[in-house]
């Protein structure tokens, strides 16, 4: 053999890893951690791009009438509804009937703002919903310009009603659209929306309504949509008051847009609806400011769905430039921005729609105008929308108002109001979620432990399927690869990974005590890591991080096998980004990590020198989130322990007085839609039950404070001791120490759930 040739195979042979037996050798190199978060983002991205070919699962096309069409496909529509987070509707709570509005003035100035021979500008009022106004101006026809019709006119986010009206600069003249409105002949409503200011704190006001709401299960754009029906409900309702069949409108620009597309869809008291700067293909939501997204989307819905319910009422198109708004990476808001989308695409999105309503009586072919560099409010646009409305309207030009009357409203602090009512409303729906909760989990059983293992099965079946999301992927066979990475005098450690699905892997640290005789079977522990953590953190011997103190490695030493994941919550907006493309799909970032463990856990009961009944998980900090949450689904795990995490969730997540609150921080991804109405921490340790589980708890953990996490618990152990009567299989410890494993309590308890012996004094 030449000696080059000898030189390869020594080499070759000098790189075969060794391998832990039953599995095969793993070769892969590079950063196991990147190209799993690069893996999920290829898995993710195609099932985004599928998701279009799955929707037709959920529409009914009975197109033999309106009606029939509107009744068979009323669940998507109570979807949608869900959704855009709109509970209930509008509602009239108390003080100004429906069919009035406020005129609003002051002792220095009267109600008319600005006034010409066809043209009267006055500021308004309305109730919305619960104590949350619409507000804004109405511009009414007057002298020989007829009131013919009635529209919303909603400006984009970054635009004030005054400025689209041409009372202050900022937008064209051509684009003024609800001044040419008026001057046609419609009497307009111009509400306000949530600005896209910042906080103090540099979060976007959208996005900062958006966080508390997400979590409660509301949404930003279902609060404005109620503005909006509510707008609507006025007009409708003045119409018959005066016995006069005015028709009704909606239009829109940007996100104003977005709103008059989905009240559309979700009301049907306008006869046209006319859609500017935002209709097109939503498959790159997960780019666009966070106040977009919305949870589960995609999975029944684009625009094309969304205005096949508007059919078979006239929609119109424009496809004009869309706002320029862009947050950038690097601070506390989640990155987004808007980019146009092309005539070819929005015309291809209208396509699809008409292709759905097809054969619909009386459905007219979706009218589009504009290349999508327009500019927007084109005199074409106008043009259909008002013929839609009322034949004999022409679009007038927008010549200028003369200069107002008396002094603009104050934007400042009508922006101010608006921030405020919404963050109130967010502040009430907090405080009433506890009793929904309690409702919710009103179905189980907690009389016998066998009666409670019955009922509580449909709530992780909710919990998975509806909260966290779930893939119907069938996974892979795991196919192990481990190599042996270090030899220490009481273990070895060996790098395992598993397949999940395609592009899916998992990956971590398995530590083997020595000595295991031939037919015994151990307990294993799953360590799992915190935010921005690795395997290496937890179990390599080389490592020593004050925040994990080496637990798998402590553990493996006192016998126990040890099991040391990399989940995917590494590479900051890296991984924040799979949260946002998962979210559209009705899915989370555990919706991949579940699947994940489902897989770790198989195998490991898979080995020889495992006892398959005694695998329990113990995590930190994000690990502790993921203790609260993989157990919860995964009922494999025999016990969990959550460390420096565990406190009342929701509260957490919603608050925007609590300086814990993660409305203020840089972790966007944090928020899980409608929590607030299913699953505090209290319920998911119930979805746990009656395994163990335990809670380990530093009294100067920031992460929330002491008087939170044993009020959260307090409802845990009333579910362990009082009502289940098994006191003995929960406990909490509480530490003089910081964010960090204490490894004390949570020890004994894992020596005595999992049925191992601890170690001589």
């Amino acid at each position: 053999m030449p000696c080059a040739l000898v030189a390869i195979v020594a080499l070759m042979l000098a790189e075969v890893p060794d391998p832990l037996p039953g599995t095969r050798p793993l070769r892969q190199s590079g950063d196991l951690a990147s190209a799993m978060v690069d893996g999920i983002d290829r898995f993710l991205l195609r099932k985004i791009d599928d998701s279009a070919g799955r929707r037709g699962a959920f529409w009914d096309r009975r197109l033999g009438d309106e009606q029939a069409f509107v009744a068979a496909n009323e669940p998507n529509r109570l979807r949608l509804h869900k959704i855009l987070g709109l509970r209930g509707g509008p509602i009239r709570t108390s003080g100004i009937p429906l069919d009035a509005m406020e005129v609003l003035s002051d002792t220095r100035n009267g109600p008319t703002i600005a006034e010409d021979a066809t043209v009267r500008v006055v500021a308004v009022r309305w109730e919305a919903y619960r104590d949350v106004h619409g507000e804004g101006l109405m511009l009414i026809p007057k002298g020989d310009n007829r009131h013919l019709a009635d529209v919303v006119a909603i400006p984009d986010s970054t635009q004030t009603p005054e400025a689209l009206c041409g009372l202050e600069p900022g937008v064209a003249e051509e684009s003024r659209f609800p001044l040419r409105l008026a001057r046609s002949g419609c009497r307009v409503i111009v509400p306000v929306l949530v600005d896209r200011g910042a906080t103090n704190e540099g979060i976007p006001h959208r996005e900062h309504v958006y966080r508390s709401a997400f979590e409660l299960g509301r949404h930003l754009i279902g609060y404005e949509a109620n503005k909006v029906l509510s707008a609507l409900m006025w007009l409708h309702a003045d119409r018959d008051r005066d016995g006069d069949r005015r028709p009704i409108g909606v239009i829109g620009y940007g996100d104003g847009g977005m709103l008059a597309l989905y009240t559309s869809a979700i009301q049907a008291s306008a006869r046209a609806t006319c859609v500017s700067g935002y209709f097109g293909d939503r498959s790159r939501i997960w780019t666009e400011p966070v106040d977009r997204n919305v949870f589960g989307l995609l999975e029944r819905f684009g625009d094309a769905e969304v205005a096949a319910m508007i059919a078979p009422r006239a929609l119109i198109v424009e496809a004009s430039r869309v706002p320029d708004v862009k947050v950038p990476p690097g601070g506390r808001a989640a990155p987004g921005s808007l980019a146009g989308q092309g005539g070819p695409t929005v015309r291809a999105e209208a396509k699809r729609a008409d292709r759905m309503v097809a054969g619909l009586p009386g459905a007219g072919a979706i009218a589009v105008v504009g290349d999508g560099a327009t500019p927007f409010g084109s005199r074409e646009a106008l043009g259909l929308f008002l013929k839609a409305l009322r034949p004999e309207l022409e679009v007038r030009e927008a010549t200028p108002l003369p200069p107002p009357v008396g002094a603009l409203p104050d934007r400042d602090a009508r922006a101010s109001r608006a921030l405020r009512e919404l963050d109130r409303l967010n502040a009430e729906v907090l405080e009433e979620s506890a009793g929904v909760r309690e409702q919710f989990f009103k179905g189980v059983d907690a009389s016998s432990l066998e009666s409670f293992r019955r009922t509580i099965e449909p709530y992780r079946r909710t919990f998975e399927d509806d909260v966290i999301g779930r893939f119907d992927d069938v996974p892979l066979s795991p196919s192990p690869r481990s190599r042996k990475v270090f030899d220490e005098a009481r273990y070895a450690g060996y790098e395992v990974m598993l397949d999940v699905f395609p592009d899916v892997f998992a990956y971590g640290i398995l530590l083997v005590p020595k000595g295991i005789r031939p037919g015994e079977r151990r307990p294993v522990v799953v360590c799992q890591h915190g935010l921005e953590g690795r395997p290496s953190d937890v179990a390599d011997p080389r490592v020593n991080n004050p925040a994990y103190n080496q637990f798998a490695i402590r553990l493996a030493e006192r016998g126990f096998i040890t099991f040391s994941p990399q989940n995917p919550y590494i590479f900051h907006d890296r991984f924040r980004t799979l949260q946002r493309k998962a979210n559209p799909l009705g899915k989370t970032l555990f919706s991949v990590i579940i699947p994940q463990h489902r897989q770790i856990v198989g195998w490991l009961k898979s080995l020889d020198f495992v006892d398959p009944t005694r695998i329990g998980f113990y995590g930190l900090s994000y690990g502790g989130k993921s203790a609260m949450r993989i157990p919860a689904a995964v009922p494999d795990y025999c016990l969990s322990i959550c460390s420096a995490d565990f406190n009342e969730w929701v509260w957490k997540n919603a608050s925007t007085k609590s300086r814990y609150s993660y409305v203020w921080t840089g972790e966007y991804e944090i928020f899980e839609f409608d929590l607030g109405s299913t699953f505090n921490y209290a319920e998911l340790a119930a979805l746990i039950a009656p395994r163990p589980f335990m809670v380990e708890r530093g009294h100067f953990d920031t992460v929330a404070p002491d008087e939170q996490v044993a009020f959260e618990y307090a409802k845990v152990r009333r579910l362990y001791a009082a009502r289940l009567g098994i006191p003995d299989r929960t406990e909490i410890e509480f530490f003089v120490g910081p964010h960090t494993i204490h490894g004390v309590g949570t020890f004994r308890f894992l020596h005595r759930h999992l049925n191992w012996p601890e170690p001589r004094p």
